[in-house]
């Protein structure tokens, strides 16, 4: 009986070995790679990254969108893009839903194929517009337009079916259109029954009701000028103030509508950061450099920092 009990935990112990010694356990033990190198010329703006270890990225150029290992830092196109720029991006339900910038346009690409879905032509082409950033809630897309007082409602169907055409949702209340970048980054409320846009130019955030209504989000005296990228977590609103390298936290209150800046984070490999997505506790953003003139060889990087 003594011999049988001893072999089991022998036994065990040798599992329990053959399991954390596991190729698969050991690359989740390895850190990740806090620089990650885009193709050259490639203009990156957004970046979405879901439960998987992958990152994608949008190009300003071409739209073409650019997927990373984050284990590794390997990395491919992904999607082709439609000649106009890829902007704001955010995945959902094995979807990745694509802000279009001077396009207009909207797309909605599978994750699994890079084909895409559906795609939705919001302004008229050739129009002044510019389709900045996109939250997915629980039933719907919604989308910014940076040169109007307009948000742009993709409503979910049933099982999150997509539907024929974009709803126009005007944006009343506090805010003022003004020269420059208005509603750009946008997030949900902490509690989930509004959505939060920063206006760049203005360095204003605000609540937004559901049909449109704005009101000024109470930060006292602080401003978040040149705002870009939104990302909340819990009631911290993290705020990517992109030509001043820095990324700002916001303790909002439930309903967002007033809030502290708690700090200022900045970083010496911040070069003009847009945006901002979160994986393992550290925040990853893209370097878009928009202080350096843009050619074909111009470098370009992703960087990544532990959530301030």
């Amino acid at each position: 009986m003594l011999r049988r009990t001893l072999a089991n935990v022998l036994c065990l112990t040798t599992l329990a070995v053959t399991v954390t010694g596991s190729p698969a356990a050991a690359a989740a033990s390895r850190p990740l790679p806090t620089t990650i190198t885009l193709p050259s010329g490639f203009q990156p703006e957004g970046i979405a990254i879901g439960s998987k270890p992958y990152a994608y990225f949008g190009s300003r150029v071409d739209g073409d969108i650019y997927r990373v290992d984050l284990r590794t830092g390997a990395g491919a196109t992904f999607s082709e893009g439609p000649g106009t720029a890829s902007l704001g991006l955010k995945i959902d339900d094995g979807r990745l839903f694509v802000a279009g910038g001077a396009g207009g346009d909207a797309r909605v690409i599978d994750l699994r194929t890079g084909a895409v879905l559906k795609s939705y032509q919001l302004q008229p082409t050739g129009s002044n517009t510019f389709i900045n950033d996109v939250i997915v809630t629980g039933d719907a897309a919604w989308f910014t337009d940076s040169r109007n007082l307009v948000l742009f409602k993709i409503p979910f169907g049933r099982h999150g079916r997509l539907p024929e055409s974009a709803v126009t949702v005007p944006l009343t209340g506090d805010i003022k259109l003004e020269t420059g970048n208005n509603a750009n980054g946008i997030s949900s409320t902490p509690d989930g029954r509004g959505l939060i846009i920063v206006q760049s130019n203005t360095g204003f955030l605000f609540r937004v009701s559901t049909s449109g209504v704005t009101s000024r989000i109470d930060l006292g005296t602080e401003t978040v000028v040149n705002g870009d990228g939104l990302w909340l977590r819990g009631k911290d609103l993290y705020v990517v103030q992109n030509r001043l390298n820095v990324i700002t936290k916001v303790a909002l209150d439930r309903r967002a509508t007033s809030g502290t800046v708690i700090s200022r984070t900045s970083d010496a490999a911040f070069d003009v950061p847009t945006t901002i997505a979160e994986y393992r506790k550290r925040f990853y953003l893209p370097n878009a450099r928009f202080t350096t003139p843009p050619t074909p060889e111009t470098t370009y990087n992703a960087v990544s920092v532990p959530i301030p």
